[in-house]
């Protein structure tokens, strides 16, 4: 009889946490920020911490189904791309059959935790489910897959916020283009540094799409996202806290940005442009707490 080290070994665990992106921390966090961003501002600050972390949970599962999902229909073309060679999927480290097992097991751990919240948001989690699936096809048929990208964001916005509220207002639509700008900024800085690989196997991407007017294109939409929340600090009366915490996020935009447009820009300065805007997401998250409770 197989034991269980025999079955799973250690390695195909291992496998599993890759497959899982949960080695790769900043990109499981990005979307929890929006989350909380959302739970917290609908909550005046103080959510139920049960809630907090339904939300937390809730990310986490749907982050993990996302990525296992991306990876099998990339599972052809990510050995093409430098950045993605190496996955489990795309090494053949892990098996179709045992990704599409740990996606069926993410996506039901964030059905679980979904029945938790009340009817409307429910909802708004199902509605989401076909932008989760579809984001990683849209490459191949959508100039701008980015922004299905940033449809699947702002979801988190409309599910936290109403989650503590049961609707959602006028603030809800300004945190949601907020983020929904937001994401179309920092994933089309993530996709230059896969620009020369997708032109090579005609995969889409706003990076490929703006072309030599990427940097430009970030810049609006970072430029839009403060636009956005500065509506909301107004709408919503939020105080000093939060407007110091904004004045720090678009000071590090426009550090972004400056950094962006130099002609001899090294592939790793994209990774760390994203990685930065999973801190200034808390920076900003811990500008709405204060903003609201001091």
């Amino acid at each position: 009889m197989l034991t269980q080290k025999q079955f799973l070994p250690v390695s195909t665990w291992l496998a599993i946490v890759r497959l899982l992106r949960w080695d790769k921390p900043a990109g499981r966090l990005i979307l929890m920020i929006p989350a909380l961003w959302g739970v917290f501002l609908a909550a005046a600050g103080t959510p139920p911490l049960s809630l907090v972390g339904a939300m937390i949970l809730g990310t986490l599962a749907t982050s993990a189904a996302g990525c296992v999902v991306n990876d099998l229909w990339d599972r052809d073309i990510d050995p093409q791309v430098e950045r993605t060679r190496d996955r489990p999927l795309a090494a053949r480290t892990l098996s179709i059959q045992v990704g599409v097992i740990v996606a069926l097991v993410a996506m039901s751990c964030a059905g679980i935790l979904a029945l938790y919240l009340n009817p409307f948001t429910f909802w708004l989690c199902v509605a989401a489910i076909p932008v989760i699936i579809f984001y990683p096809s849209a490459k191949r048929v959508f100039p701008i897959p980015q922004l299905i990208l940033s449809i699947a964001w702002g979801f988190a916005i409309l599910i936290s916020w109403s989650a503590v509220t049961g609707s959602l207002e006028t603030a809800t639509w300004l945190l949601w283009g907020a983020t929904m700008l937001w994401t179309l900024g920092f994933d089309t800085v993530y996709a230059m540094s896969d620009r020369e690989d997708d032109e090579k196997i005609d995969i889409r991407s706003s990076a490929i799409f703006f072309g030599n007017h990427a940097p430009l294109a970030v810049g609006i939409f970072f430029l839009g996202t403060a636009g956005l929340l500065t509506e909301l600090g107004v709408v919503m009366e939020l105080r000093l806290g939060f407007w110091l915490s904004l004045s720090l996020a678009t000071i590090g935009w426009v550090w972004q940005y400056i950094r962006l447009r130099q002609s001899d820009i090294s592939k790793p300065v994209y990774g760390a442009i994203f990685r930065e805007n999973v801190w200034i997401g808390f920076v900003l998250l811990a500008g709405m707490i204060t903003g609201l409770i001091y």
